[in-house]
């Protein structure tokens, strides 16, 4: 049963379903509500929804794990100021962890959610005390961690002197690289812990989707990645770089002797109450005493909504894509450079499909969310998983659909092409400029044109470009060049003013906040296919399809431009 399995999956809705509060049914349709609505927890959910109140959720959750329930925002009138000190600022900003009593021998900490063994011994670790818990409302706890341990960035200079000072006279943290035990060692101390967890925190809260660490000779960097844009932090001595390196190659499960090949792994952690996955990525630098560089794409599952309605598709794409997914068999294609959502598309449409009555297999390279109800198996090309390898088993497996991360080369798309002609229906991914550019990649592969065209269905060519910032948008008259860049007249944008961010505190000055997609939806009809088959140009293929009714990437951006969302500089940028 559906509700069973989520019951068993989410240890808040199993303490309600055990105390008869809600049925596994319930369950489920709060975790749709909370799939569906990005950004709102499962808990969340249940306060708003009326299925609890959030003084019941507390008082349960504190009898499951045996811990008390107090007015935190009272108590902290009374606290010292001397327990906020005794606690570093990472401490409550990672764990959601408010101090609210300091002993001997431990520390109690106000919290908001159930506590999880692993995160218990970590905070005992960090702080150097046996860690106890009470338990306090949510609201109360976010405002007095706010009040007193204010914004992460205050904190980054302090948390790099005291990286400094543990350094010692002795250096003991800028451990020399080719000592693995010193090196461990090293990134086993608390400074470096901190450290490292204040980073992914500010990264988090700044919505970034990597995080890049990248030593050189003479100066360690770090680098958020912010709606596309990399964003600098102030980063330590490049002496420190690989115990900060070797915290995250230890956290992610990774080797940190090997430094010789690229490694890939994963960190699951939760970050300020939030479930956050991070895909590690170790690439050898040309000197190993440079250490590595070290990338962290940041998927934040409570940010991203897998539902199709919140992908951000226009209308007459949204409806042409619907029809398109529920075809019995053929070849479905998203194209788009790196980062310009196509997973994320990706994954909406095989939710939408995804019926009990459906069989779902994914090769993905690698798997980027876990999605109840389909098998998704990840590509090892180093353990010999290759695409086509796993590809021909899945044929074995009687799959309705398939999806295939990305088409790379002959064989994978002979066997898309074989899967597609024997009644599956599958979808993949291609790096194209556009959707037209697609359908010559395929022959550039060397297969026939007649094979594209009988079994491709559509493409959705996509980009993300960034929005302005609401806070500071402010209203323009474009002039007669900027007109011309566009290839628009007066008379097309009828009056309507442009738009541009001045920049703000909201925004960090970029004059941008957010991204949104631009589309072009390709679908293959008769004329198409004639040209196909012909081998005629992509230039001659997009011409078609407009006459047929496409609108290009350029044309939706500058409908978004004019309905006031982006600029003129991000759609020339990006179409």
């Amino acid at each position: 049963m559906p509700g069973e399995h989520r019951r068993i999956s989410d240890p808040l809705l199993a303490l309600l379903i055990n105390n008869g509060v809600i049925d596994a049914d319930q369950a489920a349709e709060v975790m749709e509500e909370s799939r569906r609505s990005a950004g709102k927890s499962v808990r969340e959910v249940l306060v708003d929804g009326g299925y609890v109140s959030e003084d019941d959720l507390l008082g349960m959750m504190a009898a499951d794990q045996g811990y008390d329930v107090i007015d935190v925002k009272a108590a902290a009138q009374d606290i010292p100021p001397e327990v906020f000190a005794a606690v570093p600022a990472s401490v409550p900003r990672m764990y959601n962890a408010l101090p609210v009593e300091v002993a001997p021998d431990h520390i109690t900490f106000a919290v908001a959610d159930m506590i999880d063994p692993r995160v218990s011994d970590e905070i005992a670790f960090v702080t150097s005390k046996e860690a106890r818990f009470v338990m306090a409302r949510a609201k109360d706890l976010a405002d007095l961690i706010a009040e007193h341990y204010g914004d992460a960035s205050d904190s980054v200079e302090d948390m790099i002197n005291s990286l400094g000072s543990g350094m010692g006279g002795d250096d003991s943290l800028a451990a020399d690289s080719n000592d693995i035990a010193a090196l461990s060692s090293a990134a086993q101390n608390n400074a470096v812990i901190r450290f490292v967890n204040l980073v992914l925190y500010q990264g988090v809260v700044d919505r970034a989707s990597d995080i890049h660490f990248e030593p050189f000779e003479k100066q360690f960097r770090i680098r958020y990645r912010v709606d596309g844009a990399l964003y600098e932090l102030k980063a330590p001595d490049i002496r420190m770089a690989p115990a900060i390196i070797s915290r995250i190659k230890i956290m992610a499960g990774l080797n940190i002797s090997e430094r010789r090949i690229p490694q890939d792994g994963r960190i699951a952690l939760t970050v300020a109450g939030k479930p956050v996955d991070l895909r590690v990525s170790c690439l050898p630098t040309a000197s190993s005493a440079f250490s590595e560089s070290v990338v962290l794409r940041i998927l934040d599952r409570g940010a991203v909504s897998l539902d199709l309605e919140n992908v951000g598709l226009p209308e007459d794409v949204y409806d042409d894509l619907t029809i398109d997914i529920e075809k019995p068999n053929g070849i479905i294609v998203v194209t788009g450079p790196t980062g310009s959502g196509k997973t994320t598309t990706l994954y909406s449409v095989l939710r939408r499909i995804n019926q009990p009555d459906t069989k779902l297999l994914t090769a993905e390279e690698p798997v980027e969310y876990d999605m109840e109800g389909i098998v998704q198996v990840p590509i090892d090309t180093a353990a010999g998983n290759t695409f086509p390898k796993v590809l021909r088993a899945f044929l074995r497996q009687d799959p309705d659909v398939m999806m295939i991360g990305e088409i790379r080369d002959l064989e994978t798309a002979e066997i898309a092409i074989q899967a597609a002609l024997t009644g599956h229906l599958v979808f993949s991914t291609l790096h194209t400029n556009d959707a037209a550019g697609a359908v010559m990649r395929f022959i550039d592969m060397n297969v026939a044109p007649y094979m594209v065209s009988s079994t491709l269905e559509s493409v959705l060519g996509q980009r993300l470009v960034r929005t302005i910032c609401s806070e500071c948008k402010t209203a323009y008259e474009p002039d007669d060049e900027t007109l011309q860049r566009l290839n628009l007249t007066r008379d097309q944008i009828g009056g309507r003013q442009f738009y541009f961010g001045k920049g703000c505190k909201k925004c960090n000055g970029t004059g941008y906040k957010g991204r949104k997609g631009v589309f072009e939806y390709l679908r293959v009809n008769d004329p198409i296919r004639e040209l196909i088959n012909n081998r005629a140009p992509t230039l001659v293929i997009r011409e078609k399809a407009r006459e047929l009714g496409m609108r290009t990437m350029r044309e939706d951006g500058i409908r978004n431009i004019l309905d006031a969302y982006t600029t003129v500089d991000e759609v020339l940028r990006y179409t």
